[in-house]
């Protein structure tokens, strides 16, 4: 339990720092500081009035370009994550997730939240309709970024930061991740 209230104390500062860089998020920051203050463990999937999830911006080498899932539940290109399953440190699950869903090695997380994000998730398969509450952080591809697409996705694609911003179709989070990469939030 020792490692649980370290790693809550972690994403607690985190969370705080998060909203010092971006003040017009702190009505963001705060659902997501309820959460974590909720006694019904968060990090657990099976927790459907809303649990934490962890998502990665993974970025090439030069940062030029994101990875992106076509997501086989969703529908939709997105950002690599998945369900922190119980892991509390949420950056260890991003980087974890990273791996899994892109085959790459030498992945490396930065430290620091990069992006926050609360979505609903449709009722799937039996599931019930319920909140993701998704960490973002930023993990760097190593020299190899010859992916292999996982069953969880129905295909991957390197695609350019700059056009991704400017891109209307594109998910309104992966764009706002892009304008933040940029510099222009």
């Amino acid at each position: 339990m020792a490692g649980g209230i370290a790693e809550d104390r972690r994403l607690r500062e985190g969370l705080f720092g998060y909203a010092r860089r971006w003040p017009a998020e702190s009505g963001t920051v705060d659902l997501f500081l309820e959460l974590l203050a909720d006694p019904d463990n968060p990090f657990r999937r099976e927790r459907l009035a809303g649990h934490f999830t962890a998502s990665c911006w993974l970025v090439s080498r030069d940062g030029a370009r994101v990875l992106l899932t076509h997501h086989r539940k969703l529908g939709l290109w997105l950002q690599l994550g998945g369900h922190a399953d119980g892991e509390r440190d949420l950056a260890a699950a991003a980087l974890r997730e990273a791996g899994e869903e892109s085959g790459l090695s030498g992945l490396c997380v930065e430290p620091g939240i990069f992006d926050l994000d609360r979505h609903w998730i449709p009722e799937h398969k039996g599931v019930p309709a319920h909140w993701h509450y998704d960490v973002r952080y930023v993990v760097r591809a190593g020299d190899d970024e010859a992916f292999t697409v996982s069953e969880e996705s129905l295909d991957l694609a390197w695609r350019s930061v700059v056009d991704l911003a400017a891109d209307p179709a594109a998910d309104a989070s992966v764009r706002r991740m892009a304008r933040k990469w940029m510099g222009d939030w």
